[in-house]
């Protein structure tokens, strides 16, 4: 499924040289690395879902271009900072900012990146959007620090899985939403059921890319199991381990803990889990919020606006990598 960008190819023109702007720097190494980042950048949907709220909401503006441009800052500097905690040399099939400059640029790096999406905002006076996006950050730490802190245990619960999901992934989504709304609209209850429109297509969105550690790599152009290598438990076995028989869920269990890096044992798992109905169940629970967040949709008027961003919700959900 091809991106439904025709209606916002404008606006995201504009946006690619505002982007270049806010992040390039006086200081010659930092300003290498910003442009190596840029020439790198992924498939921006984040930004295309400011954009679209956005419109949905009124005319974009100024506003819009700055918040649409924070939430990809902010979401580059936790990129960054993923690959030095995760020891990840590569992101989006090149080398990683962690990789080619070490641990130390690279914090600094996303130092910078916070810094520079603070001063955006404080700049422009966009107060309301920076609270937004600022309660993104904070709960996307949240989120990282409660999943490391249960990979130590393999012990969770479906909920605490839903809260690290919401938190670590579908935050900064659903504040994307909120924010172009807000640019808009300056209402806040606009800009909330937009925000609760982000969060659902954000869980969606988490658990699409869970279900990727069950494909066939060569389908999607990556290695798969590589949750069950960093010990992270994800829906299809939260389920399995909750469903399953006692002996099946010790070998479950004994495998994550002791043969994380064993391929042929993480097969199995891989395996176990099909068998067990787990992907049909994280694939039955992942459109339940797809449809969640097109019903509130829905509650906007009918409009060419309202049906790309529901392509860009099903676009979410229906990717192949």
């Amino acid at each position: 499924m091809q991106l439904p960008t025709q209606l916002i190819e404008n606006e995201l023109r504009i946006f690619e040289s505002r982007f270049k702007e806010a992040v390039k720097s006086n200081a010659p190494m930092l300003d290498r690395i910003m442009r190596y980042i840029v020439k790198r950048k992924g498939k921006q949907l984040r930004p295309m879902f400011v954009f679209f709220s956005a419109k949905l909401c009124g005319a974009v503006n100024e506003s819009t271009f700055r918040a649409a441009s924070l939430v990809e800052i902010l979401h580059t500097a936790t990129l960054v900072h993923d690959d030095v905690v995760d020891d990840s040399a590569e992101r989006r099939g090149f080398f990683s900012v962690y990789a080619l400059w070490k641990n130390k640029a690279s914090v600094l790096v996303g130092d910078y990146l916070l810094a520079k999406g603070l001063l955006l905002s404080l700049d422009n006076n966009d107060h309301e959007i920076l609270h937004i996006l600022s309660d993104a950050v904070r709960k996307m730490s949240e989120g990282e620090l409660l999943q490391m802190e249960k990979a130590r245990t393999l012990n969770l619960k479906e909920e605490i899985y839903y809260e690290i999901i919401r938190n670590k992934t579908a935050s900064l989504l659903s504040s994307a939403c909120a924010a172009g709304a807000w640019s808009t609209s300056t209402d806040m209850a606009t800009a909330e059921k937009m925000r609760l429109f982000g969060e659902k297509v954000g869980m969606a969105f988490q658990m699409k890319d869970d279900l990727f550690d069950y494909a066939d790599g060569a389908s999607i152009g990556k290695p798969t199991g590589n949750d069950i290598k960093e010990k992270k438990l994800t829906l299809p076995v939260i389920y399995t381990l909750n469903t399953c028989d006692a002996p099946t869920r010790r070998e479950i269990i004994h495998i994550i803990k002791n043969k994380h890096k064993d391929a042929a044992a993480i097969r199995k798992v891989t395996a176990i889990v099909a068998e067990n109905g787990g992907i049909d169940y994280a694939v039955k629970k992942m459109n339940e919020y797809k449809n969640d967040a097109i019903n509130i949709l829905h509650s906007f008027p009918e409009s060419p606006v309202r049906a790309g961003l529901e392509d860009l919700v099903s676009y979410v959900t229906d990717r192949k990598y």
